[in-house]
């Protein structure tokens, strides 16, 4: 949605600056916790509660803050999105932040999608691989897929690499009713 990443780039790139000012450091700090606060407040029912015209601001606060710990500045944070009704665009807030983040650090996130649950060695040799392919360090985020049956699905930004069963068999679909 366009005006969600209209409405988030603000505060994402307000919140970067001032967390890059702290350091590397500070801005993993501040990516943790603003991760935290994008999966709260992707929840349906708090928006529901939130977007309540009975509900005032510090109630929606408490709900949020009591949900996770946050430090001073999350705090503030969390207080001013509430404040100016922007508590749906935290997830795309965050997503932002974490785009600028890993641009500085030549990093991509990247998510794979395989028919069996992938860790240890194999996920690390994988990581290696996918690395190399696209040329940068990669933040890999594991989703199983039962039905590609076998192989991975891998998405790097707009980039995609599907080398499951799913899409060699729709490969051979498509070439044997050609």
């Amino acid at each position: 949605m366009a005006e969600l990443a209209t409405i988030a780039r603000p505060y994402a790139e307000a919140l970067f600056n001032t967390a890059s000012a702290g350091g590397p450091s500070q801005l993993e700090i501040t990516a943790g916790w603003l991760d935290t606060l994008a999966s709260i407040a992707a929840d349906r029912q708090l928006l529901q509660f939130a977007d309540n015209p009975k509900v005032a601001d510090e109630q929606v606060f408490d709900v949020v803050s009591g949900l996770s710990p946050l430090p001073e500045p999350g705090r503030n944070f969390l207080r001013m999105v509430i404040e100016n009704d922007r508590l749906a665009a935290l997830p795309e807030i965050a997503a932002q932040f974490r785009a600028r983040k890993n641009a500085m650090g030549g990093v991509s996130d990247a998510t794979v999608y395989s028919a069996f649950p992938i860790d240890g060695q194999p996920l690390g040799d994988l990581q290696a691989s996918l690395e190399k392919r696209f040329g940068r360090k990669l933040n890999l985020t594991v989703h199983q897929e039962a039905d590609l049956i076998g192989g991975v699905r891998v998405v790097v930004g707009d980039e995609v690499l599907d080398t499951s069963v799913k899409a060699r068999l729709e490969q051979m679909k498509v070439a044997l009713t050609a």
